[in-house]
């Protein structure tokens, strides 16, 4: 099986299903706080993750946090491995960027060595929950992008990972950095979420305490060489002030109101808070829908990166194996997760594109737009969580196919229990299970909470889809 790589835990330290005590002692803190001690545990969470396996009905979970969403062939290769001999052969894209193993049964050492000898975990086990920055999958090759976001979101995963009193934050503290890319998730909420904008004829960071740039003006912006000491200083001045219990941005922001702790943060800080008009009423504009789908240019000259979405946000080993082997023969050996469940083959020459783009239609990923399954996300559902009402994965599909034959593209999320595990963000469209076989229906309204407002209560599939046929026909003859 080979050895275990240095400085991470050997698998055979964690007990299945838990958290070892081994990650949740960690390092002494480097500096006091007024708010914990040294001692403080982390705080609670059932995520799974690489050295965290947690139980569902088809077996265990690992997810594999990726560093900016990138895992190079041969590591795709090891995870189709491990997914193949140590669980159920099911693999799924998150929507984050991650990928996640379901169905591992008893054998969870050896799948979590053969992953950690692939390279796959943290720098640090007691890291491994609270690396969660997401940036764009083209960053660093977007046409559009006002800066290269790599070096950036390279030191913030740095200090992440071995900076010890990170390693407190929630499992669901979340980051995002957004450079200007015309390839972007906007809609995410974050903790703390940092976008480029240009202002004064200067390229500036603004950020967000929690929201996002899609619905969101920054709160001020400091210069892009300030970024990591802005993301550093955040991150401790919440662990600072926040209790245990207050896992959130929002939680503690609750209490102690926004512009407070700007004021805090910028005596901190080494370098000024830039506050005006110009950057606190600035808005992100949108991106391109759809441009993770099929070609999407690059602005190094004569290269294309190629997407096309894994199907319900499911792949299987032969799926990932093949995407990385036409990664190698076509690209530059690696793919790109995307947020939006889908991946990419990046830095495929212009006239190896329409090559490529067949290849992943092969492999099973949908490369066209207009497939109305490229449109649907879906949880596990009730065939494999205990809180789905019904089976999501298999009315999804269902749905697809009615709205394929009726020639309707309707972007709709399918959801089990009203937590929403698969969509990070509210869907346009959003189908919320109330028993099995029967959804209410709901359109996102930015007026309305939740999913937005109701349209149809306890519904078959086939009526929800005769229903979004009638609406998309109606508002095609306005």
């Amino acid at each position: 099986m080979g050895r275990a790589k240095a400085g991470i835990i050997r698998p055979s330290q964690i007990p299945a299903f838990a958290l070892p005590s081994s990650i949740t002692s960690g390092e002494p803190l480097t500096e006091p706080s007024s708010a914990r001690t040294p001692t403080t545990p982390l705080r609670p969470s059932a995520c799974p993750g690489l050295l965290r396996i947690v139980p569902a009905l088809d077996g265990g979970i690992c997810r594999i946090k990726l560093p900016g969403g990138v895992i190079t062939a041969a590591q795709a290769s090891a995870v189709a491995e491990a997914a193949e001999r140590f669980a159920g052969g099911v693999i799924e894209a998150t929507n984050r960027g991650n990928l996640q193993i379901r169905g591992i049964g008893t054998e969870h050492d050896q799948l979590i060595a053969m992953l950690l000898d692939a390279g796959l975990g943290p720098k640090n086990p007691a890291s491994d929950d609270v690396r969660n920055l997401m940036i764009s999958p083209t960053a660093g090759i977007d046409p559009l992008q006002l800066f290269d976001a790599r070096a950036l979101a390279a030191r913030i995963l740095h200090s992440l990972e071995t900076h010890p009193r990170f390693h407190e934050l929630s499992p669901k503290f979340a980051l995002s950095l957004d450079a200007g890319e015309g390839l972007a998730m906007l809609e995410h909420p974050h903790d703390l979420w940092l976008s480029a904008l240009h202002v004064n004829g200067e390229t500036l960071l603004g950020f967000g305490l929690t929201g996002c740039p899609a619905t969101h003006s920054p709160l001020a912006a400091v210069t892009v060489d300030a970024g990591h000491d802005l993301v550093v200083t955040v991150l401790e001045l919440f662990l600072e002030h926040a209790r245990p219990e207050q896992a959130r941005m929002r939680h503690l922001l609750q209490e102690i109101p926004a512009w407070q702790f700007l004021e805090r943060l910028s005596k901190r800080l080494r370098y000024p808070l830039q506050i005006d008009q110009k950057i606190t009423t600035w808005r992100r504009g949108p991106i391109q829908l759809n441009a993770h789908i099929g070609l999407y240019p690059q602005r190094q000259a004569g290269l294309i990166s190629v997407g096309g979405v894994v199907p319900l946000g499911r792949l299987s080993p032969s799926m990932l194996r093949s995407a990385a082997a036409l990664s190698v023969e076509w690209g530059d050996g690696s793919l790109a997760m995307t947020p939006w469940q889908s991946l990419m083959v990046r830095n495929v020459s212009r006239e190896r594109a329409g090559s490529a783009l067949e290849g992943l239609r092969g492999a099973g990923l949908l490369c066209d737009a207009d497939q109305a399954l490229s449109q649907l996300i879906a949880c596990t559902g009730s065939a494999a969580c205990s809180k789905g009402l019904s089976d999501t994965k298999a009315e999804a599909l269902q749905l697809a196919a009615c709205l394929q034959h009726a020639g309707v593209n309707q972007a709709v999320h399918l959801s089990g229990c009203n937590r929403a595990c698969a969509a990070a963000h509210v869907a346009p469209i959003t189908l919320l299970a109330v028993s099995a076989g029967r959804y209410d229906l709901y359109f996102r309204d930015a007026a309305q909470p939740g999913f937005g407002v109701l349209r149809g209560r306890d519904l078959t599939i086939e009526a929800v889809g005769a229903m979004l046929t009638a609406d998309s026909r109606s508002n095609t003859d306005d």
